[in-house]
């Protein structure tokens, strides 16, 4: 097969995964994002801007008083970092930014994190490590003010393919409705389409929590079309996603862009 008959097509596949993906949807955190095996260098500085916007979501029917709803929100967070080792790398969400629908913004709190990466040999295609991430929030995004998640990290880069997912274990350290521990799995499967040029597709799927797995479709969950691209030493990844499972948000669009600092 050509390569442009291939790219052709691999499109045309992203692009009916997104229209066929059923209606209803989730949650758009502050990051969406499925983690892998970059990393700052010892002693290197990063700053991503994390943009996620709701032009669909939920406007009534909130979980509690209080909290804000998601249609037409925007959030913006800057994820700052550091390499502290070859190994690993410390993370500051900070500020945890909003804008709802009539215009008012919030700073939302902060988050931390560490994430370490397991050593490779050379030529080694599979990666794997793990994030821990802890942070605090204000009652309009999260009635428990303090919450933790960890992530496991595995996957495989082969020719231009990437292939990654993400276990994530979420909780609350403290609040008035702590519940149990719930899991989500986040996959990301891209090809590149030149050196600075990726486009792929990632998936968000609630497993349920540790009292009850329930069906993917009584749950939050979210599927994306993505397109990474290098800007010189700028990085953009671009994602159109749509939701469903446990109404809440059905469109979302998100970007993270990479900005040089260091």
């Amino acid at each position: 097969m050509r390569p442009g008959t291939f790219r052709t097509r691999l499109a045309f596949i992203v692009l009916a995964g997104l229209a066929l993906a059923p209606r209803a949807a989730c949650a758009a955190d502050e990051e969406i994002q499925v983690y892998m095996d970059e990393m700052n260098p010892k002693g290197g500085y990063g700053l991503d801007l994390h943009l996620n916007y709701v032009p669909r979501g939920r406007a009534a029917n909130v979980d509690y008083a209080g909290q804000m709803a998601s249609d037409g929100r925007f959030r913006l967070t800057p994820e700052w970092s550091y390499g502290l080792t070859k190994d690993v790398e410390l993370g500051l969400y900070l500020p945890l930014a909003t804008l709802d629908r009539d215009g008012r913004a919030e700073l939302g709190g902060v988050k931390g994190r560490i994430k370490w990466i397991a050593p490779r040999a050379p030529g080694q295609a599979w990666f794997w490590g793990a994030n821990l991430e802890v942070g605090r929030v204000r009652r309009s995004l999260d009635i428990n003010p303090w919450n933790a998640e960890l992530k496991g990290i595995l996957g495989v880069r082969r020719g231009p393919w990437t292939v990654a997912s993400n276990l994530n274990v979420d909780w609350a350290i403290s609040g008035p409705q702590k519940g149990p521990v719930t899991y989500q799995l986040a996959t990301k499967a891209s090809y590149k389409l030149a050196e600075d040029l990726s486009v792929g597709l990632e998936s968000y799927n609630s497993l349920g929590d540790a009292r009850r797995f329930g069906r993917l479709g009584d749950n939050d969950q979210q599927a994306f079309v993505v397109i990474d691209k290098g800007l010189g030493k700028w990085d953009l990844d671009l994602g159109v996603g749509r939701g469903w499972g446990k109404p809440e948000d059905e469109w979302i669009v998100k970007a993270i862009v990479g900005v040089p600092i260091d």
